[in-house]
């Protein structure tokens, strides 16, 4: 019997690369059953999910959402807008309230670094994480190197640049962690404003110039410049930003090869995508999220030990 190696999904640094391959094959077979006229399976009809958001979210939620129904799942939603932490009640409060009802699993989101791991130590339930803060987000990044390994055959040894804001981007982190483990070769490339200090200890490659990023690697994952993140100003406008790392069709088609274009949404169009750039031939953005239901009802159905 196949299982992943953690009872929970906190983050690409804790699970190992035969966790992430194991994931993939199961959202090969998930991918097929989405593509199906009858796109539910029985899986996980006696599981209970809640979906506990303490942060805005439309992609993710979905995405989730809808894994959760097409595997059968009895699914609550909980968004913190219209909730008792309004009122000052903990994370450990509400999450404990949810559980009494009898439910199996969590996916959570909370702006605070590390909140799913400390909700890991108090609860018995299954915990995956959808983003904790400027962390990590395993799941978008699971879901970007299945996109990878799917339009390119695989991602042993393809070069794959990271670009925008690394600093506040929780995606940044968990692609670098999973496309490392998978044998590839990572650089990011931003403003040295948007780069954190740490981040030549992670064994990638950095590049402050956009053009020979896109010279060099053969997906560009482009990351949104995080306006709600920013206290400070990292640089002197949106419009400047663009000038110096806004990425164009006519960039892309002037490259001496093809190119994968990538984003993991939303996207800021015109600032570090322009329209043609972002609908173009080179886009696997759609795909994205096409296969982002796939993996994580691969995710969900693995960690409910149905495997």
């Amino acid at each position: 019997m196949s299982k992943l190696s953690q009872r929970h999904l906190l983050g690409i640094k804790d699970i190992t690369r035969q966790d992430i391959e194991l994931i993939f094959e199961t959202a090969d077979n998930f991918k097929d059953v989405i593509n199906r006229p009858i796109k539910k399976v029985p899986s996980l009809r006696d599981i209970t999910i809640a979906n506990v958001f303490f942060e805005n979210s439309t992609r993710t939620r979905l995405s989730f959402e809808l894994a959760e129904k097409r595997l059968s799942a009895d699914v609550i939603n909980f968004s913190s807008s219209g909730s008792s932490v309004k009122k000052g009640e903990t994370l450990l409060d509400t999450v404990n309230n949810i559980l009494a009802m009898k439910v199996d699993m969590v996916v959570m989101r909370h702006a605070s670094a590390g909140a799913p791991h400390f909700l890991a130590k108090h609860i018995k339930a299954n915990i995956i994480n959808a983003g904790d803060g400027t962390h990590e987000h395993p799941t978008q990044a699971l879901l970007d190197a299945f996109s990878i390994r799917e339009k390119l055959g695989g991602i042993e040894g393809k070069k794959i640049a990271i670009i925008g804001d690394i600093l506040h981007s929780r995606v940044a982190l968990s692609n670098i962690f999973a496309l490392k483990k998978l044998g590839a070769d990572v650089m990011v490339c931003g403003p040295p404003t948007l780069l954190p200090k740490f981040i030549s200890t992670l064994g990638v490659q950095i590049e402050f110039e956009v053009k020979k990023a896109l010279a060099w690697c053969d997906v560009a994952n482009v990351l949104r410049i995080q306006l709600e993140r920013q206290q400070l100003k990292y640089f002197p406008s949106l419009r400047e930003y663009s000038l110096y790392y806004g990425i164009s069709k006519k960039m892309l088609d002037d490259l001496k090869k093809n190119i994968v274009l990538m984003h993991p949404g939303p996207i800021n169009r015109g600032v570090e995508l322009t329209s043609d750039a972002a609908d173009s031939h080179h886009s696997i953005i759609l795909d994205q999220v096409q296969n982002g239901v796939a993996v994580r009802m691969a995710v969900l159905y693995l960690l409910a030990g149905a495997a």
